[in-house]
């Protein structure tokens, strides 16, 4: 190996130490308290926002241990304070280090934590009905399960306690969801199907088994009619809520695939639609950077910039034909969103922070620093 290539080796080493380091620097917000109370309400997102420039690298923040369950339990009325460790931030809890080991407390498994308990990594008020009622399935797969074919009352629209009527022999005594079908998702530039909405409309349970099965209605979400689908509880569907955010990895940017609320613009706390899932290597805790592609500035035969409100027919037609009359503009930062449920092609996110309004087709892609922009 010649020395050129032992240089060149030694440098891309170099460059990706020092990658490793940027990326677990911690940096404080201007103006950061030195300690802090929590209070009722609040979120281990909200807390780490208090102090860093970026709340979604808490878990650094708090010096997690990823082999100690649930490291990161703090109560409201626990006081916390900001120590440097070998030059990094810390919190303290209580003057012990938030470490996972100095303090044990006791919270079920399994299920949304009571407000008087530990504080969960963002307001789960905000996404209990997407984690319990929506999901995103294969098409053909919903088309094939179980149908409502009408009701023991002649009215079109069911409710808790009516026995509705469905087209299979099922389970006796076996609990189903209804799904009402929601909107299709394709990839909006491959045309790949990516999946079907379905929204839990009901819960029921089979009280008679047979070529056409009986369920009585146990809960209600929005009236059942005929033609929605039943489908298995999801029994570990609130499981999402508990996970540690860290950076998106992957190897090509996902987009905004729809906004739940079907509204044209989303919002700081609203939820979307994102058009990556496990089979992307997407998990509950991914943080992505939202941005939109920048604008396309126009060079007129005078050599200078049109802006988009004054270019002419013409004008657009020459940024079409010519490369040399156009010039791409940097793309434009919009926020950061969380991920807190995964499906196999499409995934759900919690926008925790937005500059500007996000729409479909925008960008995400993994977090940088506020500070590299410069903020």
């Amino acid at each position: 190996m010649d020395r050129t290539m032992k240089r060149l080796i030694l440098l891309a080493l170099m460059t990706f130490n020092c990658t490793l380091v940027c990326a677990d620097t911690l940096t404080l917000k201007a103006g950061y308290p030195e300690s802090y109370v929590v209070k009722k309400g609040d979120t281990l997102w909200d807390i780490s926002a208090t102090f860093l420039s970026d709340p979604w690298k808490w878990p650094s923040l708090w010096n997690v241990n990823p082999q100690i369950a649930n490291p990161h339990l703090i109560y409201p009325g626990d006081q916390l304070t900001l120590v440097f460790i070998d030059g990094q931030p810390r919190l303290q809890i209580n003057g012990v280090a938030a470490q996972g080991k100095a303090r044990v407390r006791k919270s079920p498994e399994g299920r949304i934590i009571a407000k008087n308990n530990a504080v969960p990594v963002v307001d789960l008020a905000l996404i209990e009905n997407y984690l319990t009622q929506h999901r995103v399935v294969d098409s053909l797969w919903l088309a094939e399960q179980p149908m409502v074919l009408a009701g023991e009352s002649p009215s079109r629209h069911h409710v808790v306690g009516d026995i509705i009527y469905i087209d299979a022999q099922l389970p006796l005594n076996q609990k189903y969801g209804i799904y009402e079908r929601g909107r299709e998702f394709f990839n909006t530039e491959t045309a790949e199907p990516l999946g079907q909405e379905a929204i839990l409309a009901a819960t029921g349970q089979v009280i008679d088994s047979g070529k056409v099965s009986k369920v009585r209605l146990l809960s209600n979400f929005r009236e059942t009619k005929a033609g929605f689908k039943l489908l298995p509880l999801e029994d570990d569907s609130l499981m999402s809520a508990y996970f540690m955010p860290k950076a998106a990895q992957l190897t090509t940017p996902a987009a905004v695939l729809a906004i739940e609320s079907m509204q044209r613009e989303a919002g700081k706390l609203n939820v979307v639609y994102i058009d990556k899932g496990t089979q992307d290597g997407v998990e509950p805790g991914a943080v992505f950077s939202i941005y939109r592609d920048g604008e396309v500035i126009v060079i007129d035969n005078k050599g200078l910039p049109v802006p988009a409100t004054e270019r002419t027919a013409y004008d657009n037609l020459m940024a079409l034909v010519s490369s040399d009359r156009t010039v791409q503009m940097p793309d434009v930062y919009h926020g950061q969103l969380l991920v807190f449920k995964v499906f196999d092609k499409a995934s759900f996110g919690l926008i925790l922070s937005t500059e500007r309004p996000v729409r479909v087709d925008d960008k995400l892609v993994a977090p940088e620093s506020l500070v590299l922009r410069g903020q």
